[in-house]
């Protein structure tokens, strides 16, 4: 069983901790500029920058543009982008939206995270492509 190397754990580790400390970083940064209440331009920022970088990063693995070695992709998919990313934070922020009664940024919120995070994805795999050679 490859996933149980220990090596393996210690990467995903390490970028976890990076993950979680730029989601926190980012989140308490939107709260100071945009106020308290606003907290959630710091998760959307996340959520799509986070579906960027993922996919900017498999892409490059998967088509063999660049040689990644499996540590580094999981230190930077699973470790850092699965800390980094703030899924279930976007469930929760837009449930409040809904809760409150604020349907106008509830569906704003909830559809342009999905589709702004989509438009990334697609850009995370174009740059990948086109900005670097296969090796």
């Amino acid at each position: 069983m490859e996933f149980l190397k220990g090596r393996y754990s210690l990467a995903i580790a390490i970028g976890a901790i990076f993950g979680a400390l730029s989601r926190f970083y980012f989140t308490e940064t939107a709260k100071a500029i945009f106020g308290k209440d606003f907290g959630f331009y710091g998760t959307f920022f996340i959520n799509v920058t986070g579906c960027l970088l993922i996919a900017y990063i498999l892409t490059l693995a998967i088509e063999n543009i660049r040689l990644i070695s499996p540590e580094f992709r999981l230190m930077t998919t699973t470790g850092f982008c699965g800390a980094y990313t703030t899924f279930s934070t976007y469930g929760l922020e837009t449930n409040g939206f809904l809760t409150k009664g604020d349907n106008q940024t509830m569906f704003l919120y909830f559809f342009g995270s999905a589709v702004v995070g989509m438009i990334c994805v697609q850009i995370g795999v174009l740059l990948a492509r086109a900005s670097l050679q296969k090796t």
